[in-house]
């Protein structure tokens, strides 16, 4: 694998992005360069609102022959980038499935149904359906908050929440244990959501990009049909 190279370019440029000229501005990552110019590079960690965390490694890139995550290698002139490519969107896809199996992700009974990344990001790749077995695991539902559903069963881990708690100085949540065991931790001296500091109008509580946080008393407020992926497929534009 690449080592992600995290160091600023010092200066504008251009970049080949599938055969396609991406100019980029100093600082700008692989994956910011290409947003900007309007390409899309499957991602589910990354947001513009926050430092690249290169977790999901969704954003796999190839850059001159060598594979790296597009949202912490920094773009520079001459690269030769590689992102929508058969065997880069198979691996994609292969994580994908790996995801769904970790966790219980039913489309169909889920409020986030039409309206979650991870689901659409796996319509745009072609995964019709689980590959591998099923773990069903068995995780916490925290419904003690009078605002907010915490539902471990659907959670990715993509730290989107951890970091948005942190930037408000709350830092209500944090990822704990390891491999399989890795799960999200509530800071408070219950481990529930009612003892914590989060508020239902906290950008943490409404960035989760699937059904892990949910509002309450707000179930399908938005018909099925009307929702953010329904009629299009995601893109450049659609972030957490």
């Amino acid at each position: 694998m690449m080592t992600d190279h995290r160091i600023d370019a010092l200066s504008p440029g251009t970049f080949a992005l599938d055969g396609q000229e991406v100019e980029f501005g100093p600082g700008d990552s692989i994956l910011q360069a290409a947003r900007r110019a309007g390409h899309y590079i499957p991602h589910l960690c990354w947001h513009p609102d926050f430092a690249a965390h290169g977790s999901c490694r969704l954003c796999t890139v190839k850059v001159n022959g060598r594979t790296g995550a597009a949202c912490t290698i920094a773009a520079s002139s001459g690269q030769d980038v590689e992102s929508d490519t058969p065997e880069l969107n198979t691996q994609r896809k292969t994580l994908l499935q790996m995801l769904f199996v970790e966790g219980n992700h039913f489309c169909p009974s889920c409020e986030k149904s039409g309206n979650c990344l991870l689901q659409a990001t796996a319509y745009q790749m072609g995964m019709d359906g689980p590959h591998f077995e099923e773990f069903y695991p068995n995780r916490r539902v925290d419904a003690s908050h009078p605002d907010l559903l915490l539902d471990l069963n659907r959670c990715i881990l993509c730290g989107l929440c951890v970091r948005a708690s942190a930037q408000e100085g709350k830092h209500v949540f944090a990822k704990g244990g390891r491999g399989v065991a890795s799960h999200l931790l509530v800071n408070s001296d219950s481990g529930q959501l009612l003892n914590s500091a989060i508020s239902a109008t906290d950008r943490a509580a409404n960035i989760c990009p699937v059904g892990a946080i949910l509002p309450k008393r707000r179930g399908f407020v938005i018909p099925i049909g009307q929702r953010r992926f329904d009629s299009h497929p995601v893109s450049q534009e659609d972030e957490t």
